[in-house]
């Protein structure tokens, strides 16, 4: 009898370990810095799977996490992926039982979580709460940790927070205020066509001569910088690295390039797959992105091109486009200065169904990222309540830049009165030729300066992403150097330091190009606090200023020259004409501030 005892207990001791270990083993491990607007990593032990198992576990399984703030209430519903062994980035793993969603806290204290986990035929692109089945492990787990204050400073944008969409022309920064005024590189659409990124698509014949090795960059990587794989990823690094280097805030690229100019881009385990994604690929464009933003470089993720905007569903929002939005989102969205592009150079796409994008985006994204489309077509059938988009990704077709003031100052007047949804970036200035040559062609920079630069920001836009034309060296698609545009970026970046130095409050500023009688100037001005005037080829300026005391004076957009203190500074006290000439016939920036004391 005894030994029949010994035996149940035996039997008891084993079920109750196996009980505890199994809880221990579906327990979410928390990792990153639990500081406000840091990257907040919950992993969990779920089912054992591979990227090419059946069922498919990016459509079969289905991970949500609620994270709610205890102090405001303010709830998240954050999507989450399959990351096969956690450390796919390194290994190239493509199976495992790592569960994984990242999370940023906008706010202090301690953040409470809830843990959805449910399995079934196309669960993971189904609304429903309760969908199909408890898929067991991690479901319905809960747990909590509590965030701090963040420590960043300076470009890091985890001490500016998150970049939200606020009903202006501009993005605003949700922890310091700020408003945000961008330059930086629309180009290559191919930046994510790298060598030492996972994936066949470097060998299978389609467009492998585009392949990228950013050779040129490797020398701006800096010891401490992120890799993958002992050493891979420097040259890509090494770009981001240079582009901030020049004060840019901003590159862009395609995350699906399939059927278009390069077809090297695409989150897919092989160019014809459409319902499996390569976790170790992704993980690897994740390093990028996450030392983005420790460097300040807003991304731009342009998520189809027009040769492929009806590949997902015929372009509906099916199974596949769901899917795709929602892997994007789950391992991406938690970034902290980003928007969506629905795709550049949208023609096809029915209304529906660029309504139905935006939607997806807007209502699956936890933190409502800013969402524009690129004007292939007008897409005016998208303003106000007609979708959920909230700007344009501006592009013109002059190679000299002309059409960018008139067309943006355009798309800002177009929505509906109180609808002021009309965001305009100003991405791709010029035409598909030719636009931003490289300086050994266009030393001076004068029609990009003065047409691109200035044309936009002066008409309301919110800044510059230059395209790279495909009839010219280190072109859209085979740039690897961005060192070839360094005189346009350096002249990008006096206009940010201008803005920036003289806290022009641009986010409240029009334009209105009739103050002066000059047909060449952009007047944009805040009444009775500040006047801009940008002169394209010098002369005189008459303007009426508001009641109250200016100071006024100039700067010189070419090399910087008034930037520490304007040249030929003045006071004039309104209701006054303001009558002065600028310093020589070359374009000048003329600044009239309201200054109380004086």
């Amino acid at each position: 009898m005894f030994k029949h005892l010994k035996m149940l207990w035996c039997a008891v001791c084993l079920m109750l370990f196996t009980v505890v270990w199994s809880q221990v083993s579906s327990a979410g491990q928390i990792s990153g810095e639990l500081k406000k607007w840091h990257k907040v990593t919950l992993t969990f032990n779920g089912p054992e799977t591979s990227e090419t198992a059946k069922p498919n576990p990016f459509l079969y399984y289905r991970l949500n996490v609620t994270f709610t703030n205890q102090n405001s209430g303010k709830s998240y519903l954050v999507p989450g992926y399959f990351a096969a062994d956690g450390n796919a980035a390194n290994t190239s793993a493509g199976s495992g039982s790592k569960w994984r969603v990242h999370f940023a806290p906008g706010q202090v204290g301690t953040w409470k979580y809830s843990v959805s986990f449910r399995k079934g035929r196309n669960v993971a692109v189904s609304d429903e709460k309760a969908a199909s089945e408890s898929a067991g492990f991690m479901d319905g787990q809960t747990g909590s940790f509590d965030i701090g204050p963040t420590d960043k400073t300076g470009r890091d944008f985890r001490g500016k927070g998150m970049l939200q969409y606020v009903g202006k022309h501009h993005l605003r920064f949700a922890e310091t205020g700020e408003y945000f005024l961008k330059c930086g590189a629309d180009a290559p659409e191919n930046f994510l066509a790298y060598k030492d990124f996972d994936g066949d698509f470097k060998t299978d014949g389609r467009k492998d001569n585009f392949i990228k090795d950013w050779a040129p960059h490797i020398r701006d990587f800096k010891q401490g910088d992120p890799t993958w794989q002992r050493g891979k990823g420097k040259g890509i690094i090494g770009a981001v690295n240079y582009l901030a280097s020049k004060d840019m805030n901003v590159f862009s690229f395609l995350t699906l390039n399939i059927g278009g100019d390069d077809r090297n881009v695409f989150p897919y385990t092989t160019y014809n797959e459409r319902l499996r994604m390569d976790v170790s690929r992704l993980d690897q464009w994740e390093i990028i992105f996450e030392h983005a933003d420790k460097l300040g470089m807003y991304l731009h993720f342009k998520t189809l091109e027009t040769e492929n905007e009806l590949l997902l569903d015929k372009g509906d929002l099916g199974v596949e486009r769901k899917l795709y939005y929602r892997e994007l989102i789950a391992r991406f969205s938690h970034h902290l200065a980003l928007n969506w592009n629905l795709g550049e150079e949208i023609n096809d796409a029915s209304t529906e169904q660029k309504a139905a994008w935006a939607n997806y985006f807007w209502t699956h994204d936890p933190y409502q990222h800013h969402i524009v489309i690129h004007n292939g077509a007008d897409h005016y059938d998208l303003l106000g309540s007609a979708s959920k988009l909230t700007g344009f990704s501006l592009q013109t077709n002059k190679p000299d830049f002309r059409r960018v003031h008139n067309q943006t100052t355009n798309n800002l007047a177009r929505p509906p009165a109180g609808a002021n949804r009309g965001w305009v970036a100003g991405e791709a200035p010029g035409d598909a030729s030719h636009g931003l040559i490289t300086d050994a062609e266009d030393p001076t920079r004068d029609n990009a300066r003065k047409n691109g630069l200035w044309g936009n920001i002066m008409a309301g836009g919110a800044g510059i992403e230059w395209y790279f034309g495909y009839k010219h060296p280190h072109s859209d698609l085979t740039c690897q150097d961005y060192r070839t545009r360094e005189k346009m970026w350096n002249q990008c970046a006096l206009a940010l330091e201008f803005f920036k130095k003289y806290e022009i409050p641009f986010w409240d500023m029009k334009c209105d190009d009739d103050l002066t009688a000059n047909t060449d100037d952009y007047c944009f001005y805040k009444t009775g606090r500040t006047y801009l005037v940008y002169l394209k080829h010098g002369g005189k300026v008459q303007l009426n200023v508001a009641a109250g005391n200016f100071t006024y004076g100039w700067f010189n957009p070419r090399n910087g020259d008034g930037l520490e203190a304007l040249l030929n500074a003045g006071k004039i006290k309104g209701p006054n004409k303001l009558n002065v000439s600028a310093p020589d016939e070359n374009d000048w920036v003329l600044l009239i501030s309201f200054n109380q004391g004086l």
